[in-house]
């Protein structure tokens, strides 16, 4: 593959020079210092790594950059806009929906992409679309708790 040198992040073209090859992962941490998405198991199974691909949530190391295009990428640290964090991150405080943090930028990612599908999710559905996620701290019921709460915000129930 050819060598990238442009990519669409978190709402503007990011200049990089990098192998097509190379993994969206690779790129954001070690290119961009995008540190918010982690490497967890390298096999696109844990969701660590999610990141937003045209709002779809995504393995960023399963995807190698060439194939990408001018597609929008947003990571976590995309996420807030003017200042003010998306509900799901302010749910994610407000419920103490992670322990050590090394899965939350993460699940968060994977809970905005679920949250613009689905407005109103039963606690199955979250549960059932978050199962590719892997919080090892065992934060589960605080990750429901938390994406219940920003499903009432974002579908106009709440603030």
């Amino acid at each position: 593959m050819a060598k990238i040198t442009q990519l669409n992040v978190n709402g503007s073209d990011a200049p990089i020079a990098a192998e097509g090859e190379r993994t969206l992962l690779s790129v954001l941490r070690d290119d961009l210092n995008l540190t918010g998405p982690k490497y967890g198991c390298g096999e696109g199974r844990c969701g660590a790594c999610t990141v937003l691909l045209d709002g779809a949530a995504v393995r960023s190391c399963q995807i190698n950059v060439g194939s990408l295009g001018q597609r929008k990428i947003l990571t976590i640290e995309g996420l807030a806009q003017n200042g003010q964090l998306h509900p799901l991150q302010e749910a994610f405080l407000k419920y103490d929906a992670f322990q050590c943090g090394y899965c939350t930028c993460g699940m968060i990612m994977s809970g905005v992409s679920f949250l613009n599908k689905r407005k109103n999710p039963s606690e199955a559905e979250i549960i059932r679309f978050m199962d590719g996620n892997v919080c090892r701290c065992g934060a589960y019921q605080r990750i429901v708790a938390a994406i219940k709460e920003a499903a009432t915000v974002t579908s106009g129930g709440g603030k």
